[in-house]
């Protein structure tokens, strides 16, 4: 009986190859797109999942309230970790980590890379697994240092790298303990090498036992057994208890949610990026429905073409049963020769998709699980695609249909035609979604920046920069290479710093307001290009009182309430004042989604990170380079320049919502590409069967214009029903959406109209095409055999 259904299934499939094909296509294309879409979901839900210890893994988090709103940072002081492990017992182990950026020396070999400080615990807490060496004593010493095999093979070559000495910005000499396998590109975890925090300590000679200073991560291993809600009560008042810090709590984050669920509000998560594998697998799913809903439609238009064959079969005793069977089988068979297009197509394309989702997904071959999985998703895919067409094709009575009385529904409202809508519904809402998103994101990066990021580049200060600076600024200027130089905290377009321990003339006790703390030596808003409201720029050279010097942005100002901030006088935690000299107009280091932020610009008694200049317009950017870069290998000899562009580092904000919009556009263009493939079928199939009526008139004088009006408006109906039912759907998804950003669009009612336009122009070209070509077939060939 098998074999007899797989025989009449393929016959059918080459008797109608057409069709066939059109069912084909639809479906691999559908499948292709959801199978990389259920990859790119498998790696997100997929991130440090794989750590054997993950279920009792945890990071810590501090939660307090500044301008009346309560925020959550996942930065703890570095005394927090021993306080645990030694005071809580819950807590079997604990781990820091802060990013360490050291030139490598091997040889002839200069190598600048980025890694960590952590403790000794790192390695069994987490299950990085090592090619060679002891995580229990990998890092157990303070010359100890274990790197990845991609910097083992850049170091060492195909050597053995244990044993191998390594030094560290000409100064230190490390010993190779372990070399780890290459990091997955599911973790959130990016470094080359280990150092352990013994040498931190060493070198930076800082005192651990501050609660004010939250500048680590601190990762934690519970007992078994101990649950997230018991540690949780345990740590909340940790730091109230061992500092005068006392509206701080402690709560843990579990690595179930460090991907996905890293979104807070009020202090407590709302999301995260959960939000887009949601929408992702919503997408997924709708268009691998949109591509069964094709398979459904073309097989139930066929209807009458195997009415006869189905009358015939009940009437020699064939029960509805096996003929549902019958066509689940023909529709699993199509699923199938679908599937295996859809994964030629996937891994053709796999790598062009991983380029734009910044992934390194695969296709597993070699695994059994995958192919389990696939059948499922084959089988799953057949059946419902053929699920409406079997139990339909199978109700036929064979007395209608034996008698030629038999006759497709053509009522006002038919499921096909619902399935029609369905269809276009949904592309349609994606259409107008990524019109909004794309003009969401156009808006923030059309933004007033605040500051002139072209030709501003920034090196970070590594080995003799620090030491030759006023030499390197000199001849940075001299040379010609830039208009002007400054040394920072941190970049441009970043935040390093933020601290609440500010104390002012008239400032409310009981409100504690976060401060973004920038640091710089003078030239700072020449260099940048602030603008400056109030006062002026710090200048130490023509005033030496500036080192104590301060300016605010707009944001600062009003919050601290200074009618007149010039002259106010500023305090920090270690008592040292600052003399308020100018305000400049607000600029954008953080989000451009969101409001700027309150900040400080101090002088130069701080500490500083980065060398900003701003090259010479008179020449071009690769000669002001090539002039920066003899300088800079004239002081640093031993480093390589190496340096960064400001407008390209504030592009890079937006490349999550251009990952989104990009996704969005292609899987919107492929919605709209297979609902109109399934179009193309029925309008084919329409017009085949409606032939001799379209001779008819023909030949009574009906022009092709009327004769394609006829053909074509049903269709156009439903698209514009589709879109009626389209546009407050996709106006409320999106309203939603656009409340997560402070700095938004308004929703315009020309998206609307041109999705709409966009639909009904492609729509009617695919009917179009079908609806001419029967337009203009001669009459006399149809009405030859009446």
């Amino acid at each position: 009986m098998i074999k007899n259904f797989i025989k009449i299934a393929w016959r059918n499939l080459l008797r109608h190859k057409s069709f066939s094909l059109i069912n084909i296509a639809g479906l691999a294309i559908g499948m292709a797109s959801a199978a990389l879409i259920l990859f790119w979901i498998q790696n997100e839900v997929s991130y440090d999942q794989f750590h054997a210890n993950k279920s009792r893994l945890y990071l810590a988090y501090n939660r307090a309230v500044f301008d009346g709103k309560l925020w959550c940072w996942p930065t703890t002081p570095k005394v927090m970790a021993k306080t645990l492990k030694q005071e809580y017992p819950g807590v079997e182990d604990v781990a820091r980590t802060t990013s360490a950026n050291f030139l490598f020396t091997v040889g002839d070999k200069h190598l600048n890379v980025p890694g960590y400080f952590t403790d000794p615990g790192f390695l069994t807490m987490f299950s990085f697994p090592l090619l060679k060496g002891n995580s229990k004593t990998a890092l157990n010493t303070i010359s100890s240092i274990v790197i990845t095999e991609q910097l083992s093979k850049k170091l060492f070559g195909n050597e053995n790298a244990i044993g191998k000495t390594v030094r560290i910005d000409s100064v230190d000499n490390f010993t190779v303990t372990a070399v780890m396998k290459a990091l997955p590109n599911n973790t959130r975890f990016n470094f080359e090498y280990l150092i352990p925090w013994s040498y931190l300590i060493k070198t930076e000679h800082e005192d651990e036992k501050n609660w004010g200073n939250n500048s680590v991560q601190t990762w934690v291993l519970t007992k078994p057994n101990v649950t997230e809600t018991a540690l949780n009560k345990q740590v909340l008042n940790i730091t109230r208890s061992h500092s005068d810090q006392k509206d701080d709590d402690v709560f843990m984050h579990p690595a179930s949610k460090w991907r996905l669920y890293s979104e807070f509000e009020n202090g407590k998560v709302v999301g995260g990026r959960i939000n887009t594998v949601k929408l992702f697998g919503v997408i997924a799913m709708f268009i691998l429905l949109i591509a069964c809903i094709n398979f459904m439609n073309l097989s139930t238009a066929r209807s009458e073409r195997r009415a006869r064959e189905v009358g015939i079969r009940k009437v020699v005793g064939a029960q509805k049963g096996s003929l549902i069977g019958q066509f689940l089988g023909e529709s699993i068979l199509l699923a199938f020769i679908a599937g295996i297009v859809a994964l030629i197509i996937v891994q053709i394309s796999i790598s062009g998709f991983n380029q734009l989702t910044d992934k390194q997904l695969f296709i597993p071959f070699g695994n059994i699980s995958f192919w389990l999985v696939f059948l499922m998703f084959v089988v799953l895919t057949g059946s419902i695609a053929g699920s409406y067409p079997a139990f339909y094709l199978s109700s036929f009575r064979p007395v209608s249909v034996l008698k030629g009385t038999f006759k497709a529904a053509n009522a006002l409202v038919t499921p096909r035609k619902l399935l029609v809508v369905i269809q276009f519904t949904f592309a349609i809402v994606l259409i107008i979604c990524t019109i909004i998103v794309r003009n969401q994101m156009q808006y923030a990066q059309d933004r007033e920046l605040g500051y002139k990021k072209d030709n501003l580049v920034y090196t970070m200060m590594m080995g003799s920069i620090e030491k030759n600076y006023k030499l390197i600024r000199s001849d940075l200027i001299s040379s010609g290479a830039a208009m002007s130089v400054t040394k920072t905290s941190s970049p441009i377009t970043q935040r390093w710093s933020d601290s609440w321990g500010y104390d002012w003339k008239g400032k409310d006790q009981s409100q504690k307001i976060d401060f973004i703390v920038y640091n710089t030596d003078g030239d700072f808003a020449k260099t940048i290009g602030l603008k400056i409201v109030a006062g002026r720029d710090i200048d130490v050279a023509t005033y030496p009182t500036d080192s104590t010097a301060m300016v605010l942005n707009e944001a600062a100002a009003k919050v601290m309430g200074f009618k007149n901030p010039i002259g106010q006088i500023v305090k920090n935690g270690d008592n040292r004042n600052w003399h308020i000299i100018g305000v400049v107009k607000d600029f954008i280091i953080e989000s451009p989604y969101e409001p700027v932020r309150p900040m400080l610009v101090q002088g130069p008694k701080s500490w500083f990170n980065v060398i900003h200049y701003k090259l010479n317009p008179a020449n071009s950017t690769a000669e002001n380079l090539k002039r920066a870069e003899g300088v800079f290998k004239k002081y640093n000899s031993e480093y390589p320049f190496e340096y960064h562009f400001a407008d390209d580092e504030y592009a890079r904000k937006f490349n999550d919502e251009k990952r989104t919009g990009t996704l969005a556009t292609l899987f919107a263009g492929l919605t709209i590409f297979i609902s109109c493939l399934g179009l193309f079928g029925l309008a084919a199939y329409m017009a085949q069967n409606r032939q001799k009526e379209i001779s008819v008139r023909k030949v009574l004088g009906a022009s092709v214009s009327s004769l394609t009006t006829l053909l074509s408006k049903d269709f156009l109906t439903l698209v514009i029903i589709s879109f009626l039912i389209a546009s407050p759907i996709a106006w409320y998804g999106m309203h939603v959406w656009l409340q997560n950003y402070t700095y938004r669009i308004n929703i315009q009612v020309w998206v609307f109209i041109a999705a709409g336009l966009l639909t009904i122009i492609i729509a009617l070209a695919t009917v179009s095409f079908q609806s001419i070509k029967a337009a203009l077939t001669n009459p006399i060939k149809s009405l030859r055999s009446e």
